[in-house]
């Protein structure tokens, strides 16, 4: 299941074309006012980028409110640079901020960031069971039938990335930008190589084939 963003701008050029750009990537919901902002707000996003200057609600108004019910990221999108707007905003319950005009990879990179520092404050609870494997995000340990297995850091990340969101498919590409991040010196070859060794260890002690290969695609983790 894609993740699902919020874009909340009274420019409806900036609104779509952020649309356009993340669609493939994301569930993208749009409001063009913060009255629109609060209604889809409780649609529970993954990550909100939010607008400041809007007329009738502006983005601070808008922040503050939905901060009662949604505990997500939320990016502003200002023309304001002023310290004493941005500590405003951070008071309202803003977690970053984007002036305009932006580069939107820079905006991605910011976006994938924040989703990522959220899952794993969400994983840091979360134990999951797939048949006789069992992950426990946060004390990041593989175990089948008991039985710990021992995985490298970026092993453990794939398994997590794949596991958390099971069934979903993922390129080599994205696995590698969500876990080495933009500016990793690598590329997605890499992968190929830790998803082999994670299979062989998982393989000593259970049959099950947890990590599929979606062929032309990438990979999926069935459970």
């Amino acid at each position: 299941m894609k993740q699902k963003l919020l874009i909340v701008d009274d420019e409806p050029g900036i609104v779509d074309m952020l649309k356009s750009y993340f669609s493939p990537d994301y569930e993208v919901l749009g409001a063009y006012s913060g009255k629109e902002a609060l209604s889809l707000a409780a649609r529970l996003p993954d990550l909100i980028l939010l607008d400041i200057n809007m007329p009738e609600m502006d983005g601070l108004g808008v922040c503050r409110k939905i901060r009662e019910y949604v505990a997500c990221p939320i990016l502003f999108l200002t023309a304001r640079v002023e310290s004493s707007d941005q500590i405003a905003g951070f008071h309202a319950g803003a977690d970053d901020y984007i002036v305009k005009p932006f580069d939107p990879e820079e905006l991605r990179a910011r976006i994938e960031a924040h989703l990522r520092r959220e899952r794993r404050r969400q994983s840091s609870r979360m134990v999951r069971f797939f048949g006789e494997l069992t992950v426990d995000y946060g004390a990041r340990v593989v175990s089948v039938a008991g039985e710990e297995l021992s995985f490298s850091r970026r092993e453990f990340d794939i398994i997590e990335l794949l596991s958390l969101h099971a069934g979903q498919v993922f390129d080599r590409e994205r696995i590698y930008e969500r876990i080495w991040g933009p500016d990793g010196e690598g590329n997605s070859d890499t992968i190929m190589e830790h998803v082999r060794k994670i299979r062989l260890r998982l393989a000593k002690y259970t049959k099950e084939q947890y990590i599929e290969t979606v062929w032309g695609c990438g990979y999926k983790w069935n459970g």
